[in-house]
């Protein structure tokens, strides 16, 4: 089992603002604040968003070695459809809209989306029953 993810960002405020919004919608809670960096909680696994100021860059290319995206559960094909609709208000930009929402094959339902900083989350709907 994962245990957490650290993601380092550029601007903390606008991280905190659009993972913020995407964690809370997806059932994710807030666990830790401190000066730099902010976490959330869902069961025994959390993600962080750090404006650490060790960091030798300020952009994050998903293209380039590293990490591509984050894949989410996000509960059923509308609260998916629901998440990319609303995304776009919060920080989240469509990707391969032309092929939403089967851009991971014809049996996969997801959204794919990219914040202001380039990280790309995928949004995946469980399977209908």
């Amino acid at each position: 089992m994962l245990h957490h993810v650290e993601l380092w960002v550029p601007d903390l405020g606008r991280a905190v603002g659009e993972w913020g919004w995407l964690l809370g919608r997806l059932g994710w809670v807030p666990y830790q604040e401190w000066g730099r960096g902010r976490s959330w909680r869902a069961g025994d696994t959390y993600l962080v968003v750090e404006e650490s100021s060790a960091m030798s860059g300020t952009a994050h290319d998903r293209t380039r070695p590293g990490l591509n995206h984050l894949a989410f559960h996000a509960g059923s094909r509308s609260d998916v459809d629901s998440l990319a609709q609303d995304a776009p208000a919060h920080g989240w930009q469509p990707l391969f809209a032309e092929r939403y929402p089967y851009a991971g094959g014809p049996d996969h339902y997801a959204a794919y989306l990219a914040n202001s900083d380039g990280f790309e989350i995928e949004l995946v709907a469980r399977e209908a029953r």
